[in-house]
């Protein structure tokens, strides 16, 4: 044999598993990132829903209730959920999730994730609703395992029996699964809504937990919030160089979630589509990070668009080291956080560059008119990336 028939062959079995692993990074890179949108129950209509910019709409809220089961949906909600189903027509794709719980609607969570029996008995009432409602999944959003919330019972056996409820639910939609077809790619989804502060973490096992989820869903807005009596912003991506730091940025929640053992590639970061207000704020810095002694104001982004940023006395500020804007009126002495589409590059950009799954945001309804957000992350989530990994 001719000697250099070896170095040939291993010549071509290594541009073969160059090229395989080139292809490999290449269908990694074009896999699409998830736009998980919620909607609530009123103020939309089927035709306002840009069912092609979204993979998920997550509809909210159903409720735990105190028999242990799914409280009934209303008849307006099965109205909607199947106007949002309907969506499908247009998207083939297009998931649609039931979310369970949220601000205020947690009071019975840490009682149905108790015992065996309460899970499974509030896993099969959940799993008989999908079926109902021909949805592709259920994302529990409680506020907050072993944490006070809104009017919740919590205990401190929260932190273990979240997963367990979590693994409940999982075993529950994939035997329904196995029944209905819906097995592989097309099983029935299962994901969580987090918090973007430490406690969050450390009264939960995201380690754990994860494994029975497909997404977990970050909050990362709400940083600063109606109870404060200092502003803040409310969704800034990094730490800003004013202030007290001691909160979370959007970025910090992220890289908490991973030390605790969520795979980035399940990590959804959440957006606002909407702004926090303070009132009597302190004229120092542009009312940024000062004292607030008024009322707290919660405006949505087409309202933000229409009224404020840059009009009646408002100037829009940008906090270069925080990535995110704000508004200050020093004749009202009022200040507003919130998020625009410039505030959206660099989330973009960090969502690419981290691996994560992509972005979520609450809530469509706050983006009708303008649709400046929404349009804003299909387009930048689909355009190719300019940041470093794992940056």
């Amino acid at each position: 044999m001719n000697r250099y028939f070896p170095i040939l062959g291993f010549l071509l079995t290594g541009l073969f598993f160059v090229g395989q692993a080139t292809s490999t990074q290449a269908q990694k890179a074009s896999k699409p990132y998830v736009i998980i949108g919620y909607v609530t129950d009123k103020g939309w209509t089927k035709e306002q829903i840009e069912a092609n910019k979204l993979t998920h709409i997550n509809y909210a809220f159903a409720v735990p209730a105190q028999n242990g089961e799914l409280a009934p949906l209303n008849a307006r909600d099965s109205v909607n959920l199947a106007a949002l189903t309907s969506l499908k027509a247009v998207n083939k794709d297009l998931k649609i999730l039931i979310s369970i719980g949220g601000w205020g609607g947690c009071k019975y969570f840490s009682d149905v994730a108790l015992t065996d029996a309460a899970r499974r008995k509030f896993t099969n009432s959940t799993v008989a609703l999908l079926r109902k409602h021909k949805l592709d999944g259920i994302d529990i959003d409680w506020e907050y395992p072993a944490q006070i919330g809104a009017n919740n019972i919590y205990r401190p056996e929260d932190k273990q029996t979240y997963t367990l409820l979590l693994k409940a639910l999982r075993e529950g939609l994939d035997e329904q699964g196995k029944r209905d077809g819906r097995t592989g790619k097309n099983h029935y989804l299962l994901t969580t809504a987090t918090g973007v502060d430490t406690a969050f973490v450390n009264h939960t096992e995201l380690g754990k937990a994860q494994k029975y989820l497909d997404y977990v869903n970050i909050m990362t807005y709400d940083i600063y919030h109606g109870n404060d009596k200092t502003t803040g912003h409310h969704s800034n991506l990094y730490q800003s160089a004013k202030g007290n730091q001691s909160r979370n940025s959007s970025a910090d929640g992220v890289e908490g979630h991973i030390r605790a053992g969520v795979p980035a590639s399940k990590i959804v970061l959440g957006i606002p589509f909407y702004g926090r207000g303070w009132a009597n704020v302190t004229d120092k810095d542009n009312g940024l990070y000062q004292p607030s002694t008024g009322e707290h104001s919660f405006i949505s982004y087409d309202k933000l668009a229409a009224e404020y940023i840059n009009k009646n006395g408002y100037t829009r500020y940008w906090d270069a080291d925080a990535k995110a804007p704000y508004l200050w009126n020093p004749q009202k002495r009022s200040f507003i956080s919130y998020a625009d589409a410039e505030s959206f590059t660099p989330k973009i950009e960090y969502v690419k560059a981290k691996g994560l799954a992509g972005v979520m945001f609450w809530e469509y309804l706050y983006d009708l008119e303008q649709k400046k957000l929404l349009n804003k992350l299909s387009e930048g989530l689909s355009a190719p990336s300019n940041a470093k990994k794992g940056k």
